[in-house]
């Protein structure tokens, strides 16, 4: 695996036509947000004018692999009991009186046997996937709401169920136009066509190529989009890349070897690298968010280990999640374009 970062690639636009097409993807972040909510309004509106004649269910389920999203958004202001359910099935109690919610953006067989099931039982369901997909055939039934989808991106859906659910008054403001104008910017400040100089993603991705990165976020939000971003960096640079809670990566920080000034940055290689400590910063200031930014930070300053942190202004929670997530991509992407084995 590559061994050398050189950040003369970031700049260089025959390097990074290369990533055209992931790089592009980013960039259409927000615009997939924006199509997919106006592609879905009609049957938004159908689904809470059904909703309107009904009682509040008694509680909501999100079932399927992607329910986590959902819980992370929902979990904290649902006024109604909620449950994240990612197996292939139903908690046994759910029946008629309960809400099943969906995001199957790729229509396939993981979320499809969860709907059938729901269906059967009589639940409420309303599902976000692709028109004509396996999940919309198994969720054709009388209190079924069906949202279309038309993209692979879990986000832009996640968006069109939460636009669904505030309506419904079972979510919080989601902000659609928020969500899309925070991805807008982040893709503009975060553009290959900027330089080095004025590119906080390229910025980043100089500080992580001689290290391993530890990402951390505080709020059940930042903490999940700290997860997704260690992924992409796992991804695109083959190198390790951890998140986690405080407690997990305290231990990291705090073994972690004294910084060198005399330490020759040229010798050793991949599997000498140190940590270096990335904070998802979203706005949550309470106490225990900052306690445990204030032991990561103090643990990291003890032992001369680098810190970076994301930060973001966007409106709602959702939005700022997005924001940081692209930050965070963007990053990978570039760290990946500047490593090579030349």
């Amino acid at each position: 695996m590559a061994t050398w970062f050189d950040e003369s690639r970031l700049d260089d636009e025959a390097a990074w036509q290369r990533h055209d097409a992931t790089l592009r993807l980013l960039a259409e972040s927000g615009a997939r947000v924006r199509r997919e909510v106006v592609e879905a309004t009609e049957a938004i509106s159908d689904g809470v004018t059904r909703a309107a004649g009904q009682q509040r269910p008694r509680a909501v389920v999100a079932a399927g692999p992607d329910s986590r999203l959902l819980r992370a958004v929902l979990e904290p202001w649902c006024p109604v009991p909620f449950v994240a359910w990612p197996a292939p099935s139903l908690p046994g109690w759910a029946g008629g009186l309960d809400l099943v919610v969906v995001l199957a953006h790729d229509g396939g067989a993981g979320s499809a046997s969860a709907v059938a099931e729901a269906v059967r039982r009589g639940c409420q369901v309303v599902v976000a996937c692709p028109p004509g997909s396996m999940v919309a055939e198994h969720a054709a039934g009388r209190w079924s709401t069906i949202l279309p989808s038309s993209t692979r991106d879990q986000l832009a859906t996640a968006v069109v169920m939460l636009e669904y659910l505030e309506q419904v008054q079972l979510g919080p403001r989601t902000d659609s136009e928020g969500v899309a104008t925070a991805l807008d910017e982040v893709a503009t400040a975060c553009s290959p066509h900027r330089d080095l100089a004025g590119n906080p993603a390229k910025e980043l991705a100089i500080s992580m190529a001689d290290s391993v990165p530890m990402v951390w976020g505080g709020s059940v939000l930042a903490a999940r989009a700290a997860r997704r971003i260690a992924e992409s960096l796992r991804r695109t640079s083959g190198r390790s890349a951890l998140a986690g809670d405080a407690e997990h990566l305290l231990p990291v920080l705090e073994a972690a070897r004294q910084h060198d000034v005399f330490d020759d940055p040229f010798a050793g290689d991949a599997r000498d690298l140190g940590p270096m400590l990335l904070v998802l910063d979203d706005g949550n200031e309470e106490a225990l968010v900052r306690e445990e930014r204030g032991r990561l930070r103090a643990a990291a300053g003890s032992r001369g280990v680098r810190v970076e942190t994301l930060t973001t202004e966007a409106p709602t929670e959702i939005a700022r999640y997005a924001s940081l997530l692209l930050q965070g991509r963007y990053a990978a992407e570039y760290l990946g374009l500047g490593l090579t084995e030349e």
